[in-house]
């Protein structure tokens, strides 16, 4: 279904249906937010894990769920997004409660979190793909660049409200407090994408494939790739997200290691450090559709595809005490802002592009590739930082990153 957006006192309405969603996705978000990095806080907090056991757990975790994640692109290509989508939040949500279970039982264990790890990053990769779809499917192309510019900016004041208040219930109530928290928003996001209404119509299946498509063949898995990989501007812009992403989360575990063991900074002042810069997030995501605008989408991309990898070398001096929690403030708000510009204007071009039969599969194929890469990627910054030292590799990520640009596209369709 689609609705056309009208002008409402100045801002744009998307419908009904686009707030149930819009809301979901909010509750939902702000969940995995209060829940900011609750894995590797319980690991080293609850656990006693070192730097190589945190990469170990963050690794294995998006890894084996791209796996788990790989057919169910094209599975759900060809049939309703929601039902497929709130199945997602209940799988989340169930698995996620069996962590404070175990923990008040006394026999929670690091194989746990990885299998938890696994189950949720599997059903974020179906959750993601098939809401794109959705979103795709509900309004019309104009209105695309306004919803995602909706999405960023409700990501970006959940990232800023979210970890200070996991940080102080962690304080306050116990190390799996967050985890709750995060599992019962997925039941909420449940609830609030199947109040959006209305019938959701049926994929049509390609004709020329029939019934046959109800079980896709071994190389139907691959579509998503052959697409992506075969369109000139997609592909470098593929390149170019999956090694910032990879680069960026690969040093997350290190410096969650270093700020809260050798460094000592308290939980609190871990997530303050992390909330605080997303206020760029914000900023940056109400700029995004203005500067579009005046600029166009090629430039804007580029621009600030650039701009966002000049921050992360800044993490190299990271240090103790007040100046190097303000150092940390610092990178990560000039690194969110340019991120907050960049982001939903990207997503809005690959969304336009992709023809709306293909869109589940595309962003399948490019969630399993993401997430394989941080697996990839931190395994191996892990292994870095234990032949070298956690500061080490942070720094090496941080000068890598600065060639990403040059996969940038340079051509725009």
């Amino acid at each position: 279904m689609s609705h056309v957006g009208e002008k409402q006192s100045g801002r744009v309405s998307l419908g009904v249906p686009f707030r149930w969603l819009w809301g979901a996705y909010a509750t939902s978000l702000f969940g995995t937010w209060v829940a900011f990095d609750a894995f590797p806080l319980i690991a080293v907090l609850v656990l006693h894990a070192g730097p190589a056991q945190v990469s170990l757990l963050a690794a294995a975790g998006v890894a084996v769920g791209a796996v788990v994640a790989l057919p169910l692109g094209h599975w759900i290509e060809f049939r309703r997004k929601r039902p497929v989508m709130v199945a997602m939040d209940l799988v989340r949500c169930g698995a996620l409660l069996t962590v404070p279970l175990a923990y008040a039982l006394g026999a929670l264990s690091f194989g746990q979190l990885v299998v938890v790890a696994v189950i949720v990053a599997a059903a974020d990769i179906t959750f993601t793909a098939a809401g794109g779809a959705c979103l795709k499917g509900l309004l019309p192309p104009s209105q695309l660049l306004v919803a995602n510019g909706r999405f960023e900016s409700t990501m970006w004041t959940a990232s800023v409200l979210g970890p200070p208040l996991g940080g102080a219930a962690v304080g306050l109530f116990g190390p799996v407090t967050t985890v709750v928290a995060n599992a019962v928003s997925f039941l909420l996001s449940a609830v609030g994408i199947r109040a959006m209404g209305g019938d959701e119509p049926r994929p049509v299946r390609e004709q020329a494939e029939g019934a046959q498509k109800a079980r896709p063949r071994p190389g139907d898995l691959l579509d998503g790739w052959r697409f992506i990989l075969a369109d000139p501007v997609l592909r470098p812009l593929f390149l170019n997200t999956v090694l910032v992403s990879g680069l960026i989360m690969a040093t997350a575990p290190l410096v969650a290691v270093l700020m809260l063991g050798p460094l000592g900074f308290a939980p609190w002042q871990y997530a303050l450090a992390f909330a605080v810069p997303c206020t760029g997030g914000l900023l940056g995501s109400r700029l995004s559709r203005p500067l579009v605008a005046r600029y166009g989408q090629r430039a804007i991309m580029r621009v600030f595809g650039t701009l966002r990898v000049c921050w992360p070398v800044g993490m190299a001096f990271l240090h103790s005490g007040p100046t190097g929690l303000v150092l940390v403030m610092v990178v990560q708000f000039g690194l969110i802002t340019c991120m907050g510009v960049f982001n939903p204007v990207y997503a809005t071009y690959r969304l336009r592009h992709t023809p709306a039969d293909r869109v589940a599969r595309t962003l399948s194929a490019w969630s399993v590739t993401s997430k394989l890469t941080v697996a990839a990627l931190t395994a191996l910054w892990g292994l870095l930082a234990a032949l070298t030292t956690p500061l080490t590799a942070v720094g090496a990520a941080g000068v890598l990153i600065l060639a990403t640009p040059l996969l940038l596209p340079r051509t725009h369709a």
